[in-house]
């Protein structure tokens, strides 16, 4: 057996050398077949070796992360995101390709050259810690995220090596401020850490960013509900407003009633997310969903709607205002006393504090407190955006919470809360969840909760309106949109105590009237007398008409057309109700 295996062995041995003689031509005695033989082989070992280099090239090519840090760095590089766009398919956010810095410091000659020569193209590095950085002895550092390519081109031209740069995925808002507040920002990494940008991350790109494919192959665009036109048009409206009554803070949106899709958001001041800032200062506050506000006579409407959908009181039921209602020490009064006895309908047009309690108190604390959780305003509201605020609501309950929160007083809501219980209100009696993405009315029905009558939703439909037509609302009505709306006027809490020249004014107007389709939110913090409103800083001289401006230049954006002849609250409430007693008979 061994003899046989060393056998094998010297053949194997003589049969390779002889393969190798043969194919370097040392058998043959004709030195030109030996070196034409020779040049062969050596072709084939340079063949061999260029093949081994283009296959190792293909392969980094493929699976390396083509925004991977270079030296190894353990610092993350900013990934890819998906375009936003808003329901029409404009761009809102995008990215697009920035250099960035980077050392390694292993490689570095001088590092005080270095330094010296960086600062003459960006005298703005922090000297410390950039020469930290550069004495470090790591194998990678940043220097400085998003240079300019003029930049780039300078410290390229320094011939400094251990210097390099990679090519990052940088976020770019086109419209600059007009939507922050819904799109957020994201950090130094392109990843979201406010509003949608956020949102789009806790959907999935967070793990794509750490399991690193979150790269430059293409990703399906966010669209949004929001109509970039329209958001235009509502910011603009609110700048003047703010600037014209002085106030320290205006906000707006505009919301399908039908869908719940939030068309537009603005809360004024604002930010630029191209530009970073302190997430701390005033203008990152989103006081549509972050603030809570004692909401005034806006709230007036859903105490209407929970005493109309009761089946006890009609719109011919009346109650005394005669004077003020009284809890003890505590007094409840009309800013306009009509010191009589009031309609529902009346009680409405003058918005009564007294009458609109009475009604409250008469259906009792209990019912009050549970038609206000069936509306959504107890508890903490939940949208797209991560940032949201709970509502405000007494620890204990009685018959003076109940009479002031009847009129908007003595609970704190966010404003889009407010909203979703006033589109239940016009939109036949269904509570939507609100929504910043883009939402068929098939889906929207499908996350609609009935809250109210069908009714009852044509009841207030014309208390809003004859609001417009007679009331608070009529510096809101424009012709040809059949708009209905409430005003609301609330003293905001200083020191424990209701200022009484400290206001929030606001005001939901809703259009068109007879078929609702949209509703416009505007409130106005501290707007002050001016002389065009003869000395009174309340909603209907100031929120009232900046909603007006803002019905009309949306309106045709959102193919709502003007029309003629349109029936007024009577003959819309009247038309109403036959249709509904047909529905019935049927």
């Amino acid at each position: 057996m061994v003899r046989l295996v060393v056998g094998t062995f010297r053949f194997s041995i003589s049969f390779s050398v002889g393969l190798y003689r043969a194919l370097l031509g040392l058998d043959r005695v004709d030195a030109e077949t030996v070196t034409r033989a020779r040049l062969k082989l050596l072709v084939l070992a340079f063949s061999l070796v260029f093949l081994a280099i283009a296959g190792r090239l293909t392969v980094m090519g493929v699976l390396a992360d083509p925004n991977g840090a270079r030296g190894g760095g353990s610092e993350a590089v900013a990934s890819a995101r998906p375009d936003i766009i808003d329901r029409n398919g404009d761009i809102i956010a995008i990215d697009v390709k920035s250099p960035s810095l980077f050392a390694e410091p292993r490689r570095l000659i001088d590092p005080d050259e270095a330094l010296e020569g960086l600062l003459k193209v960006l005298p703005d590095l922090d000297v410390a810690e950039t020469r930290a950085r550069l004495n470090s002895g790591k194998g990678f550092a940043w220097l400085k995220r998003e240079i300019t390519p003029a930049q780039q081109r300078a410290i390229f031209r320094l011939g400094l090596p251990g210097i390099g740069f990679v090519k990052e995925n940088r976020r770019i808002y086109p419209d600059g401020p007009t939507l922050s507040h819904v799109i957020g920002n994201v950090n130094v990494d392109n990843q979201g850490i406010a509003g949608i940008e956020k949102y789009v991350d806790g959907r999935g790109l967070a793990e794509l960013h750490l399991a690193g494919l979150a790269t430059d192959r293409q990703q399906e665009p966010v669209q949004l509900s929001v109509d970039m036109r329209v958001q235009h048009a509502v910011r603009d409206e609110l700048s003047r407003a703010r600037e014209k009554f002085k106030a320290k803070a205006a906000m707006g949106l505009v919301i399908d009633v039908n869908t719940g899709e939030i068309v537009s958001m603005v809360s004024l001041p604002d930010f630029d997310p191209n530009v970073g800032g302190n997430p701390k200062d005033d203008a990152y506050l989103n006081r549509l969903t972050t603030g809570v506000f004692e909401m005034g006579s806006t709230f007036k409407s859903l105490s209407f709607a929970m005493a109309l959908d009761s089946g006890k009181i009609t719109l011919n039921s009346s109650f005394d205002a005669r004077g003020a209602l009284s809890f003890g020490r505590f007094a409840i009064h009309d800013y306009h006393a009509e010191n009589r006895v009031l309609s529902v309908p009346e009680i409405f047009l003058v918005s009564s504090n007294v009458g609109t309690a009475k009604m409250v108190l008469s259906l009792g604390v209990e019912a009050h407190k549970a038609f206000l959780r069936k509306m959504g305003q107890l508890d903490r509201l939940r949208t797209e955006l991560p940032e949201s605020a709970e509502p405000i609501v007494p620890k204990r309950w009685g018959e003076l919470n109940s009479a002031t929160i009847a009129f908007g007083h003595g609970i704190a809501v966010a404003p889009l809360q407010a909203v979703m219980a006033v589109n239940s209100m016009v939109n036949g009696g269904f509570l939507i969840p609100p929504t910043f993405m883009k939402r068929t009315p098939e889906e929207a029905q499908k996350l609609a909760t009935r809250v109210l009558k069908p009714e009852t939703s044509d009841k207030m439909r014309y208390l809003l309106r004859l609001n417009v037509e007679k009331g608070s609302g009529r510096k809101a009505d424009v012709p040809g949109f059949m708009v209905g709306a409430k005003t609301g006027t609330a003293e905001k809490v200083v020191n424990g105590r209701y200022a009484k020249n400290k206001l929030l004014t606001s005001f939901t107007a809703v259009f068109p009237m007879d078929h609702p389709q949209y509703l416009v939110l505007v409130m106005l913090d501290e707007p002050q007398p001016t002389p065009d409103t003869h000395g009174y800083a309340t909603s209907g001289w100031n929120a009232a008409p900046t909603a007006g401006k803002i019905v009309e230049r949306i309106a045709p954006m959102l193919n709502v057309m003007p029309r003629q002849n349109l029936p007024t609250a009577d003959q819309m409430l009247k038309t109403a109700q036959g249709t509904q007693k047909v529905a019935e008979r049927q």
